[in-house]
């Protein structure tokens, strides 16, 4: 990974806060980039960082992206993203988990309602549970407690429908059956977008950082890979689900797929590489675009009425219509899909 002074974050927000939670110990960190639109929506990440610095500019970038994608996906929320940081090496047994998620809900409180959490990487429907006992301000509580349940389901949805929507842009049908993916990252979303695809016909190469990964592997009928040969596998489509800022000055010029569209948050180490993508001929999905399904199905709790699964797919199907008007619009202005995407963004939140 590229050392934090490489590829930095801009500080372009409304509110940034740091926190100690007094009974785990640990930082917690919410980042709230815009509440123009609504207060802002983001995923709790619970993750290991081995500088504290990355952990921040996580919670920035990622909070950020949080904006553009409510705002492409026309929903009524800003952006926001919290963050608990696991210091390398630490173990969390149950007891420091719910210390920290509780420190955590403390910290969204704090906030007054201007940041909502959900789940997120290394957070959980039950996770949301716990920290609810600190804050209302929680969304994706399991459905038996009035929420919409685990969102991943919904993401994965929306992301092959961005696929498909890439295979059709590149290749001239949005049919995925015997297309070559590689899916990097078999995670709560990654999983469920390899077994959709698999589902759907298609040739799969996939890879994990857990070895144990395998299995689901052999079960998807996939041939195995690191993540490294993942990445620059030579396959129709490159399907990054795992962390981000994977695409990078580096990693590009190494791609051997014409086309990129996954569920990854951040995929670009830093904005202008989508000029690097369009300038070696690589059609890449803007990664708030093609993986906003999550998001979509918790704004449904927020519609009149209360939550529906199947308004929430019906929503979630349209990401696909979302990312050609975005490809379209790049095609016209002879310009990236990361601008065509911000512009639709930008048009929203002006509006």
């Amino acid at each position: 990974m590229a050392p934090i002074e490489r590829y930095l974050a801009t500080l372009d927000h409304e509110e940034l806060y740091v926190r100690r939670g007094p009974r785990s110990g640990l930082f917690t960190i919410v980042a709230v980039h815009s509440t123009v639109r609504g207060p802002s929506l983001g995923g709790c990440r619970l993750w290991s960082y081995a500088d504290n610095r990355a952990a921040v500019r996580d919670a920035l970038r990622l909070s950020e992206g949080m904006t553009y994608k409510s705002a492409v996906a026309g929903l009524a929320l800003g952006g926001g993203k919290g963050v608990i940081v696991r210091p390398p090496g630490l173990v969390l047994d149950p007891r420091l988990r719910r210390a920290a998620l509780l420190d955590f809900g403390d910290t969204v409180e704090r906030l007054g309602g201007s940041y909502v959490t959900a789940e997120d990487v290394g957070t959980a429907t039950r996770d949301m549970t716990v920290i609810a006992q600190r804050t209302r301000h929680v969304s994706g509580l399991s459905r038996r407690a009035g929420g919409s349940g685990d969102p991943s389901p919904f993401t994965a949805l929306g992301v092959v429908h961005a696929i498909e929507a890439t295979c059709e842009r590149v290749f001239g049908s949005a049919s995925v059956r015997g297309r070559s993916m590689s899916v990097v990252g078999l995670g709560h979303v990654g999983l469920r977008v390899a077994r959709l695809l698999a589902r759907a016909g298609a040739t799969l190469v996939v890879a994990d950082i857990d070895r144990a990964k395998r299995d689901e592997a052999r079960a998807l009928g996939a041939r195995w890979a690191t993540p490294a040969r993942a990445m620059t596998a030579p396959v129709d489509v490159l399907v990054p689900c795992a962390l981000g800022g994977v695409l990078d000055h580096d990693s590009v010029t190494q791609l051997q797929a014409p086309a990129v569209a996954g569920a990854a948050n951040n995929q670009l180490a830093s904005s202008d590489v989508a000029q690097l993508l369009l300038d070696r001929g690589v059609v890449w999905a803007p990664d708030f675009v093609a993986n906003a399904g999550g998001i979509i199905n918790i704004a449904v709790e927020f519609e009149p009425g209360g939550y529906d699964p199947a308004r929430a797919r019906m929503r979630t199907r349209e990401i696909g219509d979302t990312l050609r008007r975005v490809f379209d619009t790049a095609a016209v202005g002879a310009t990236t899909p990361l601008a065509a995407a911000m512009s639709v963004a930008r048009e929203n939140l002006a509006a």
